[in-house]
């Protein structure tokens, strides 16, 4: 039987690629979704196995909420089938795009889009889901940067984030009966497929002083010229059984049902 199970939404690229890797090789079997191209969340399948671990892959837009239902049984069935299991460990609410947009400039379908993505998403995800999340697990929700960097273009996308953020706060209270425990990570820019997309159509990408990506160390927030890699933040994902980190986290003092402000983010006490 499977000891711990991840389940990670937008796995197939990026930051929760990374991730699921990350995992994997500290013997977490993963559930990953992908949005559109099947091959890339195959290819992930097969290092993951080739490590010796456990995946599945299952696809999944977050965007639409109404599918949820229907996913939520699939993944029931995966957990049975593959994993010999009915429950899972971990949930990873990764998934998502950002967007550039000017307030004088920005539609509502834009604004619709983001806040379908980053919280109507993962709010309705984690609620159809909370049944296959064993007691004592952890969910994490993935933040940004900007919601403690301002730049003109990224209001929106911040805006939405900022929300999730909150809600975590909320979420750790009230699952903290449950003993499961809710964060938010929030890296600064990363050097995935989404980010250089979104840049391209950036002011930001002009030659000159004005091109200035922010970035979040593992350490420390400050102003960078270059964004950093996803398999930096990937280590923040680690069980707090093997996460030198998280353990590190988990023995800072918190309210019995609130959150640790620590340097990695929302830390919920249940």
């Amino acid at each position: 039987m499977t000891k711990q199970i991840a389940l990670i939404t937008g796995a197939s690229r990026g930051l929760g690629r990374s991730m699921a890797l990350h995992l994997a090789k500290r013997g977490v079997a993963i559930i990953g979704t992908y949005r559109s191209v099947a091959a890339e969340a195959d290819t992930l399948r097969q290092e993951i196995e080739a490590l010796g671990g456990q995946a599945a892959m299952i696809a999944l837009d977050v965007s639409n909420s109404a599918s949820f239902p229907a996913f939520a049984e699939t993944v029931a069935e995966t957990l049975k089938t593959r994993f010999g299991r009915q429950q899972f460990d971990f949930l990873v609410n990764n998934a998502g795009h950002g967007l550039y947009a000017l307030l004088t400039d920005a539609t509502e379908e834009q604004f619709d889009s983001l806040i379908d993505t980053h919280l109507r998403g993962p709010v309705f995800l984690t609620q159809k889901l909370l049944p296959l999340i064993a007691d004592g697990g952890r969910i994490l929700n993935v933040s940004s940067g900007f919601v403690r960097v301002t730049m003109a273009g990224y209001g929106l996308y911040a805006a939405a984030k900022a929300a999730i953020q909150t809600l975590t706060k909320f979420m750790a209270v009230e699952l903290g009966a449950r003993q499961i425990r809710v964060n938010t990570i929030a890296p600064g820019a990363i050097a995935t497929a989404a980010w250089s997309a979104t840049m391209r159509t950036s002011t930001l990408m002009s030659p000159g002083p004005s091109r200035l990506a922010v970035s979040a160390s593992p350490t420390t927030s400050a102003a960078r010229s270059r964004p950093s890699c996803p398999k930096t933040w990937a280590g923040r994902t680690a069980p707090p059984s093997t996460s030198r980190a998280a353990r590190r986290s988990d023995r800072r003092a918190a309210p019995p049902s609130g959150i640790a402000v620590t340097p990695r983010g929302h830390h919920a006490r249940p």
